[in-house]
């Protein structure tokens, strides 16, 4: 490789980094990791989705489908756990919370044994509200898509 060409390496974080990003728990942390993590611009976070979510219970026991409400909170959940990481330090004990949903379309079902594929990016910032482009994926189809705009509290 010549010395104009660069590979970027992007960052990756496991559940358990999102666990001391995010407050959320089981049965409500709804992201196992986040890949291919640019700052606050963008990122994929991964959702395994299996048979054993209590939410299958209910949500149509014959024909089990996540809620789309769920599927947005993954969302936000992948925004908002980008924004803690990359203020570092900084942030710890800090929040983020959920303003808004926009633009939000569910296209087809998810279900166990499925993927999501999260891929959130930037579109705006201001101060401490960020606005984010959602869009989930299985299998490299486009199963949702919303706009989520979300405001970073500072530590207490």
């Amino acid at each position: 490789m010549s010395s104009t060409q660069r590979s970027t390496q992007l960052e990756t974080i496991d559940v358990a980094r999102i666990m001391e990003l995010l407050p959320h728990r089981y049965p409500f942390l709804l992201i196992d990791k986040v890949v291919d993590i640019d700052g606050e611009q963008s990122a994929t976070g991964i959702k395994n989705v299996t048979i054993n979510e209590p939410f299958f219970v209910g949500h149509f026991p014959q024909n089990p489908v996540m809620p789309g409400v769920l599927i947005l909170e993954a969302m936000a959940q992948t925004a908002g756990a980008i924004v803690l990481h990359n203020q570092g330090e900084t942030a710890a004990g800090g929040l983020v919370y959920f303003m808004s949903i926009d633009r939000a379309k569910f296209r087809k079902p998810v279900g166990p044994g499925d993927v999501l594929h999260i891929k959130v990016e930037q579109l705006n910032k201001r101060r401490n509200v960020c606005k984010y482009e959602a869009k989930a994926f299985v299998d490299g189809r486009l199963h949702a898509e919303a706009e989520v705009t979300a405001m970073l509290a500072p530590p207490q």
